[in-house]
């Protein structure tokens, strides 16, 4: 029996408002709060949160060190495709990759996130 239930995620950011409605664009969630330098997401399961920080320093990608902490694996149909979009909606693809297989892009506040093939999951 597990002790807990992961019920949301919370990524520090230097601008929760706008990397909220760029999660909204990604993922499709509903916006819920957005006010106060604090915005919420919600999925069909889980809910995604941002906090601004003023001094917030993006983890950088590549992190040779493992100071990125954590990120996102989405699954998508079309690699190049739903990269492109991301990169429409605000996202950045640095020219380090880590394969064929998948792409790495940094969000507004500059968390790195993976999109990978949802055939392979």
């Amino acid at each position: 029996m597990p002790v807990a239930t992961l019920k949301m995620l919370t990524l520090d950011s230097s601008d929760a408002s706008r990397d909220a409605a760029f999660w909204h664009a990604v993922l499709g969630w509903d916006i819920a709060h957005d006010a106060d330098g604090y915005a919420m997401l919600t999925g069909p399961d889980h809910a995604l949160g941002f906090g601004t920080l003023p001094d917030h320093e993006a983890p950088g990608w590549p992190n040779e060190h493992g100071s990125k902490q954590f990120h996102l694996d989405l699954a998508v149909d079309d690699l190049d495709a739903a990269a492109q979009q991301c990169v429409d909606l605000g996202a950045t693809l640095p020219d380090e990759q880590p394969g064929e297989t998948w792409r790495v892009l940094l969000d507004p506040s500059g968390h790195p996130f993976c999109l990978t093939q949802a055939a392979n999951w």
